[in-house]
């Protein structure tokens, strides 16, 4: 369990951090400035020409993410077996794993439908005008909460990761390995309380 695993961490972290980063600067940016532009014809095609120059980056972050993200799941099997609350985390980050790749694969099946659409008169790239054709304004207003979908799922996993380093220290992981062994040893408890006590009794002393 106090193996090193830097590549498939490495893989897991940069692969997530491109994956939300890109879908925010994407909801943002790239959205964002192309509605700034005067011809409505050329907001549509211009923010599909940038989602697409994305996506195959995207799709690279996104496979080296679950690279990272299985392999751990294999190298720490151990420890989400022997520690409590571990398994229950994992399951949890799971769900949103598949519900971010389920929303970022249908956004992007709107998004080529987009693109095909030509250039009709748009508010938004996510907005429909009064001139826009029905078909085109129907993908826009699903496109417009997907969009921050992707952020907020992809956002939430990277906060369930920070929580899972902090189940690996060595104090929490005792904690879980005794939780799920049916608690403390009799008497354990009060060496414990002790001990903890006797360390802040020497910090104070320490700091006069």
């Amino acid at each position: 369990m106090s193996e090193r695993h830097t590549a498939l961490r490495s893989m897991h972290d940069l692969g997530l951090a491109a994956w939300f980063g890109g879908s925010l600067m994407g909801a943002f940016g790239v959205n964002g400035a192309a509605a700034q532009m005067n011809d409505s014809t050329q907001r549509l095609p211009m923010a599909s020409a940038g989602w697409a120059r994305w996506t195959p980056v995207n799709a690279a972050a996104i496979g080296a993410h679950l690279a990272g993200a299985v392999g751990e799941l294999v190298t720490e099997s151990p420890r989400v077996a022997a520690q409590s609350g571990v398994a229950r985390v994992s399951t949890l980050k799971t769900a949103l794993t598949v519900s971010a790749l389920a929303v970022t694969g249908y956004s992007r099946l709107l998004g080529m439908k987009l693109e095909k659409a030509g250039g009709p008169s748009v508010e938004g790239v996510t907005e429909p005008n009064s001139q826009t054709p029905s078909n085109v304004a129907s993908c826009q207003r699903k496109m417009r909460m997907l969009q921050w979908a992707v952020p907020a799922l992809t956002g939430a996993l990277i906060v369930v990761t920070a929580y899972m380093g902090e189940q690996q220290k060595p104090g929490e992981v005792f904690r879980g390995m005794l939780g799920r062994a049916g608690g403390l040893p009799k008497g354990m408890g009060a060496v414990m309380a002790m001990g903890a006590a006797a360390k802040k009794k020497r910090m104070a002393m320490s700091g006069r």
